[in-house]
C-alpha cells in the first residue's frame, strides 16, 4: 500500500503532506517553490510509493473556481502524463490557510514563526490530509 500526499497549491509556494506508510498519520515535507514542484514530485515518487494525491480545491464563497484552479489543472495534467498509476482526488481547502494560522498561534510560537508563510503552506497541506483521511 502506497502513500497518501496531499498538495496546497500556490503560486509562489506550495505546501506538501503525506502520510506513513501504514496510512496513519500526515507528516508535512518541506514547503516547495511552485517553479521547482514537478522535480520535486519525480524525484519523490522516483524513492517512495504513492497511490492518492489529495490536491487542494480553491473555492470562492459562491462555489466558483478561483484563478488559480487553471494552474492547478496543469499540475493534474503533469500527473496524469507522468504518473498516470497515481489517482488524484481534490478535497475543498477552503479556510486551510485560516485554520492553519490559528494552529500556529496556538502552538506559542514566537511572532517570526507566526509570519512565515511556507509553515502556513505546511500545515495547510496536513490539513487538507487529515481531513482526507478522516473521510476514508
Amino acid at each position: 500500500m502506497g502513500r497518501i500526499m496531499a498538495i496546497d497549491y500556490g503560486r509562489k509556494r506550495t505546501g506538501i503532506a503525506v502520510t506513513d506508510s501504514l496510512r496513519i498519520a500526515a507528516n508535512g515535507l518541506p514547503t516547495m517553490e511552485t517553479n521547482q514542484i514537478h522535480a520535486f514530485l519525480k524525484d519523490y515518487f522516483s524513492k517512495e510509493s504513492v497511490d492518492i494525491v489529495v490536491i487542494g480545491f480553491s473555492a470562492h464563497i459562491d462555489g466558483t473556481p478561483t484563478a488559480i484552479e487553471a494552474d492547478i489543472q496543469l499540475l493534474i495534467s503533469f500527473f496524469k502524463n507522468h504518473f498516470p498509476a497515481i489517482t488524484i482526488e481534490r478535497m475543498d481547502e477552503s479556510y486551510s490557510s485560516i485554520r492553519a494560522r490559528e494552529i500556529i498561534l496556538q502552538s506559542g510560537a514566537g511572532q517570526k514563526k507566526r509570519r512565515d508563510k511556507s509553515l502556513v503552506d505546511k500545515i495547510s497541506a496536513v490539513l487538507i490530509l487529515q481531513e482526507f483521511m478522516e473521510r476514508l
